[in-house]
């Protein structure tokens, strides 16, 4: 069985829920279904990402949510931030449940659409990329998600990730560290660190 939130196709059978929640101020309502990440509420490390993000100081240009799930975080920016946001998963389910909730809540400064991480890109160049990386998934999705974000950040741009330090925040922190020469632990919060790094002027 194919049931993982990183699945491509997951096969379980449909569980929907509907539910709302409060997110940069505004209350939003969400369909999630088995086969996707924390279908129950949004979860508390994208809670922390989404209240820790700083859009006002970013160049011009979109936002990209990488593995975004049912929408929460790429939704949440696009309505706080007023900027467009690609929204891309792995997951088709998932994909199919952002596009359905960016509707409900009249968002339509999005792009939804599947991708194996950068894979299928509708842009080549973004202000911000912000994940809540698929730990499940393994070390080698996260440090693809980490490495291969700065050839897409327009100068200035940022790349911020939640992750839990029992789940390897020092082990991302140092990639990242790595790759932009700067790394910045921007919340701690409940064992999630907010992660950012700046691309070079």
């Amino acid at each position: 069985m194919t049931n993982h939130y990183y699945t491509e196709n997951p096969d379980s059978a449909h569980e929907l829920d509907e539910w709302s929640f409060e997110l940069a101020g505004r209350n939003f309502h969400f369909i999630t279904d088995s086969g996707v990440f924390s279908r129950k509420g949004v979860d508390y490390g994208s809670r922390v990402l989404i209240d820790s993000f700083n859009w006002q100081e970013l160049p011009e240009g979109k936002i990209l949510d990488v593995g975004c799930g049912y929408g929460p975080i790429g939704l949440a920016l696009a309505y706080a931030s007023g900027r467009f946001v690609e929204m891309v998963d792995i997951n088709q389910r998932a994909v199919s449940l952002a596009v359905e909730n960016a509707a409900k809540n009249q968002i339509e400064t999005v792009d939804i659409h599947p991708s194996n991480i950068y894979e299928t890109l509708h842009d080549k160049q973004y202000a911000a990329i912000v994940s809540n990386p698929p730990i499940r998934a393994g070390k080698q999705v996260v440090h693809t998600i980490l490495s291969e974000a700065e050839p897409l950040l327009t100068p200035g741009g940022t790349l911020t990730v939640v992750i839990q330090k029992k789940q390897g925040a020092p082990s991302a922190q140092k990639k990242m560290n790595e790759i932009f020469g700067n790394v910045e632990i921007v919340s701690k919060d409940k064992g999630y660190y907010i992660l950012k790094s700046v691309k070079e002027q």
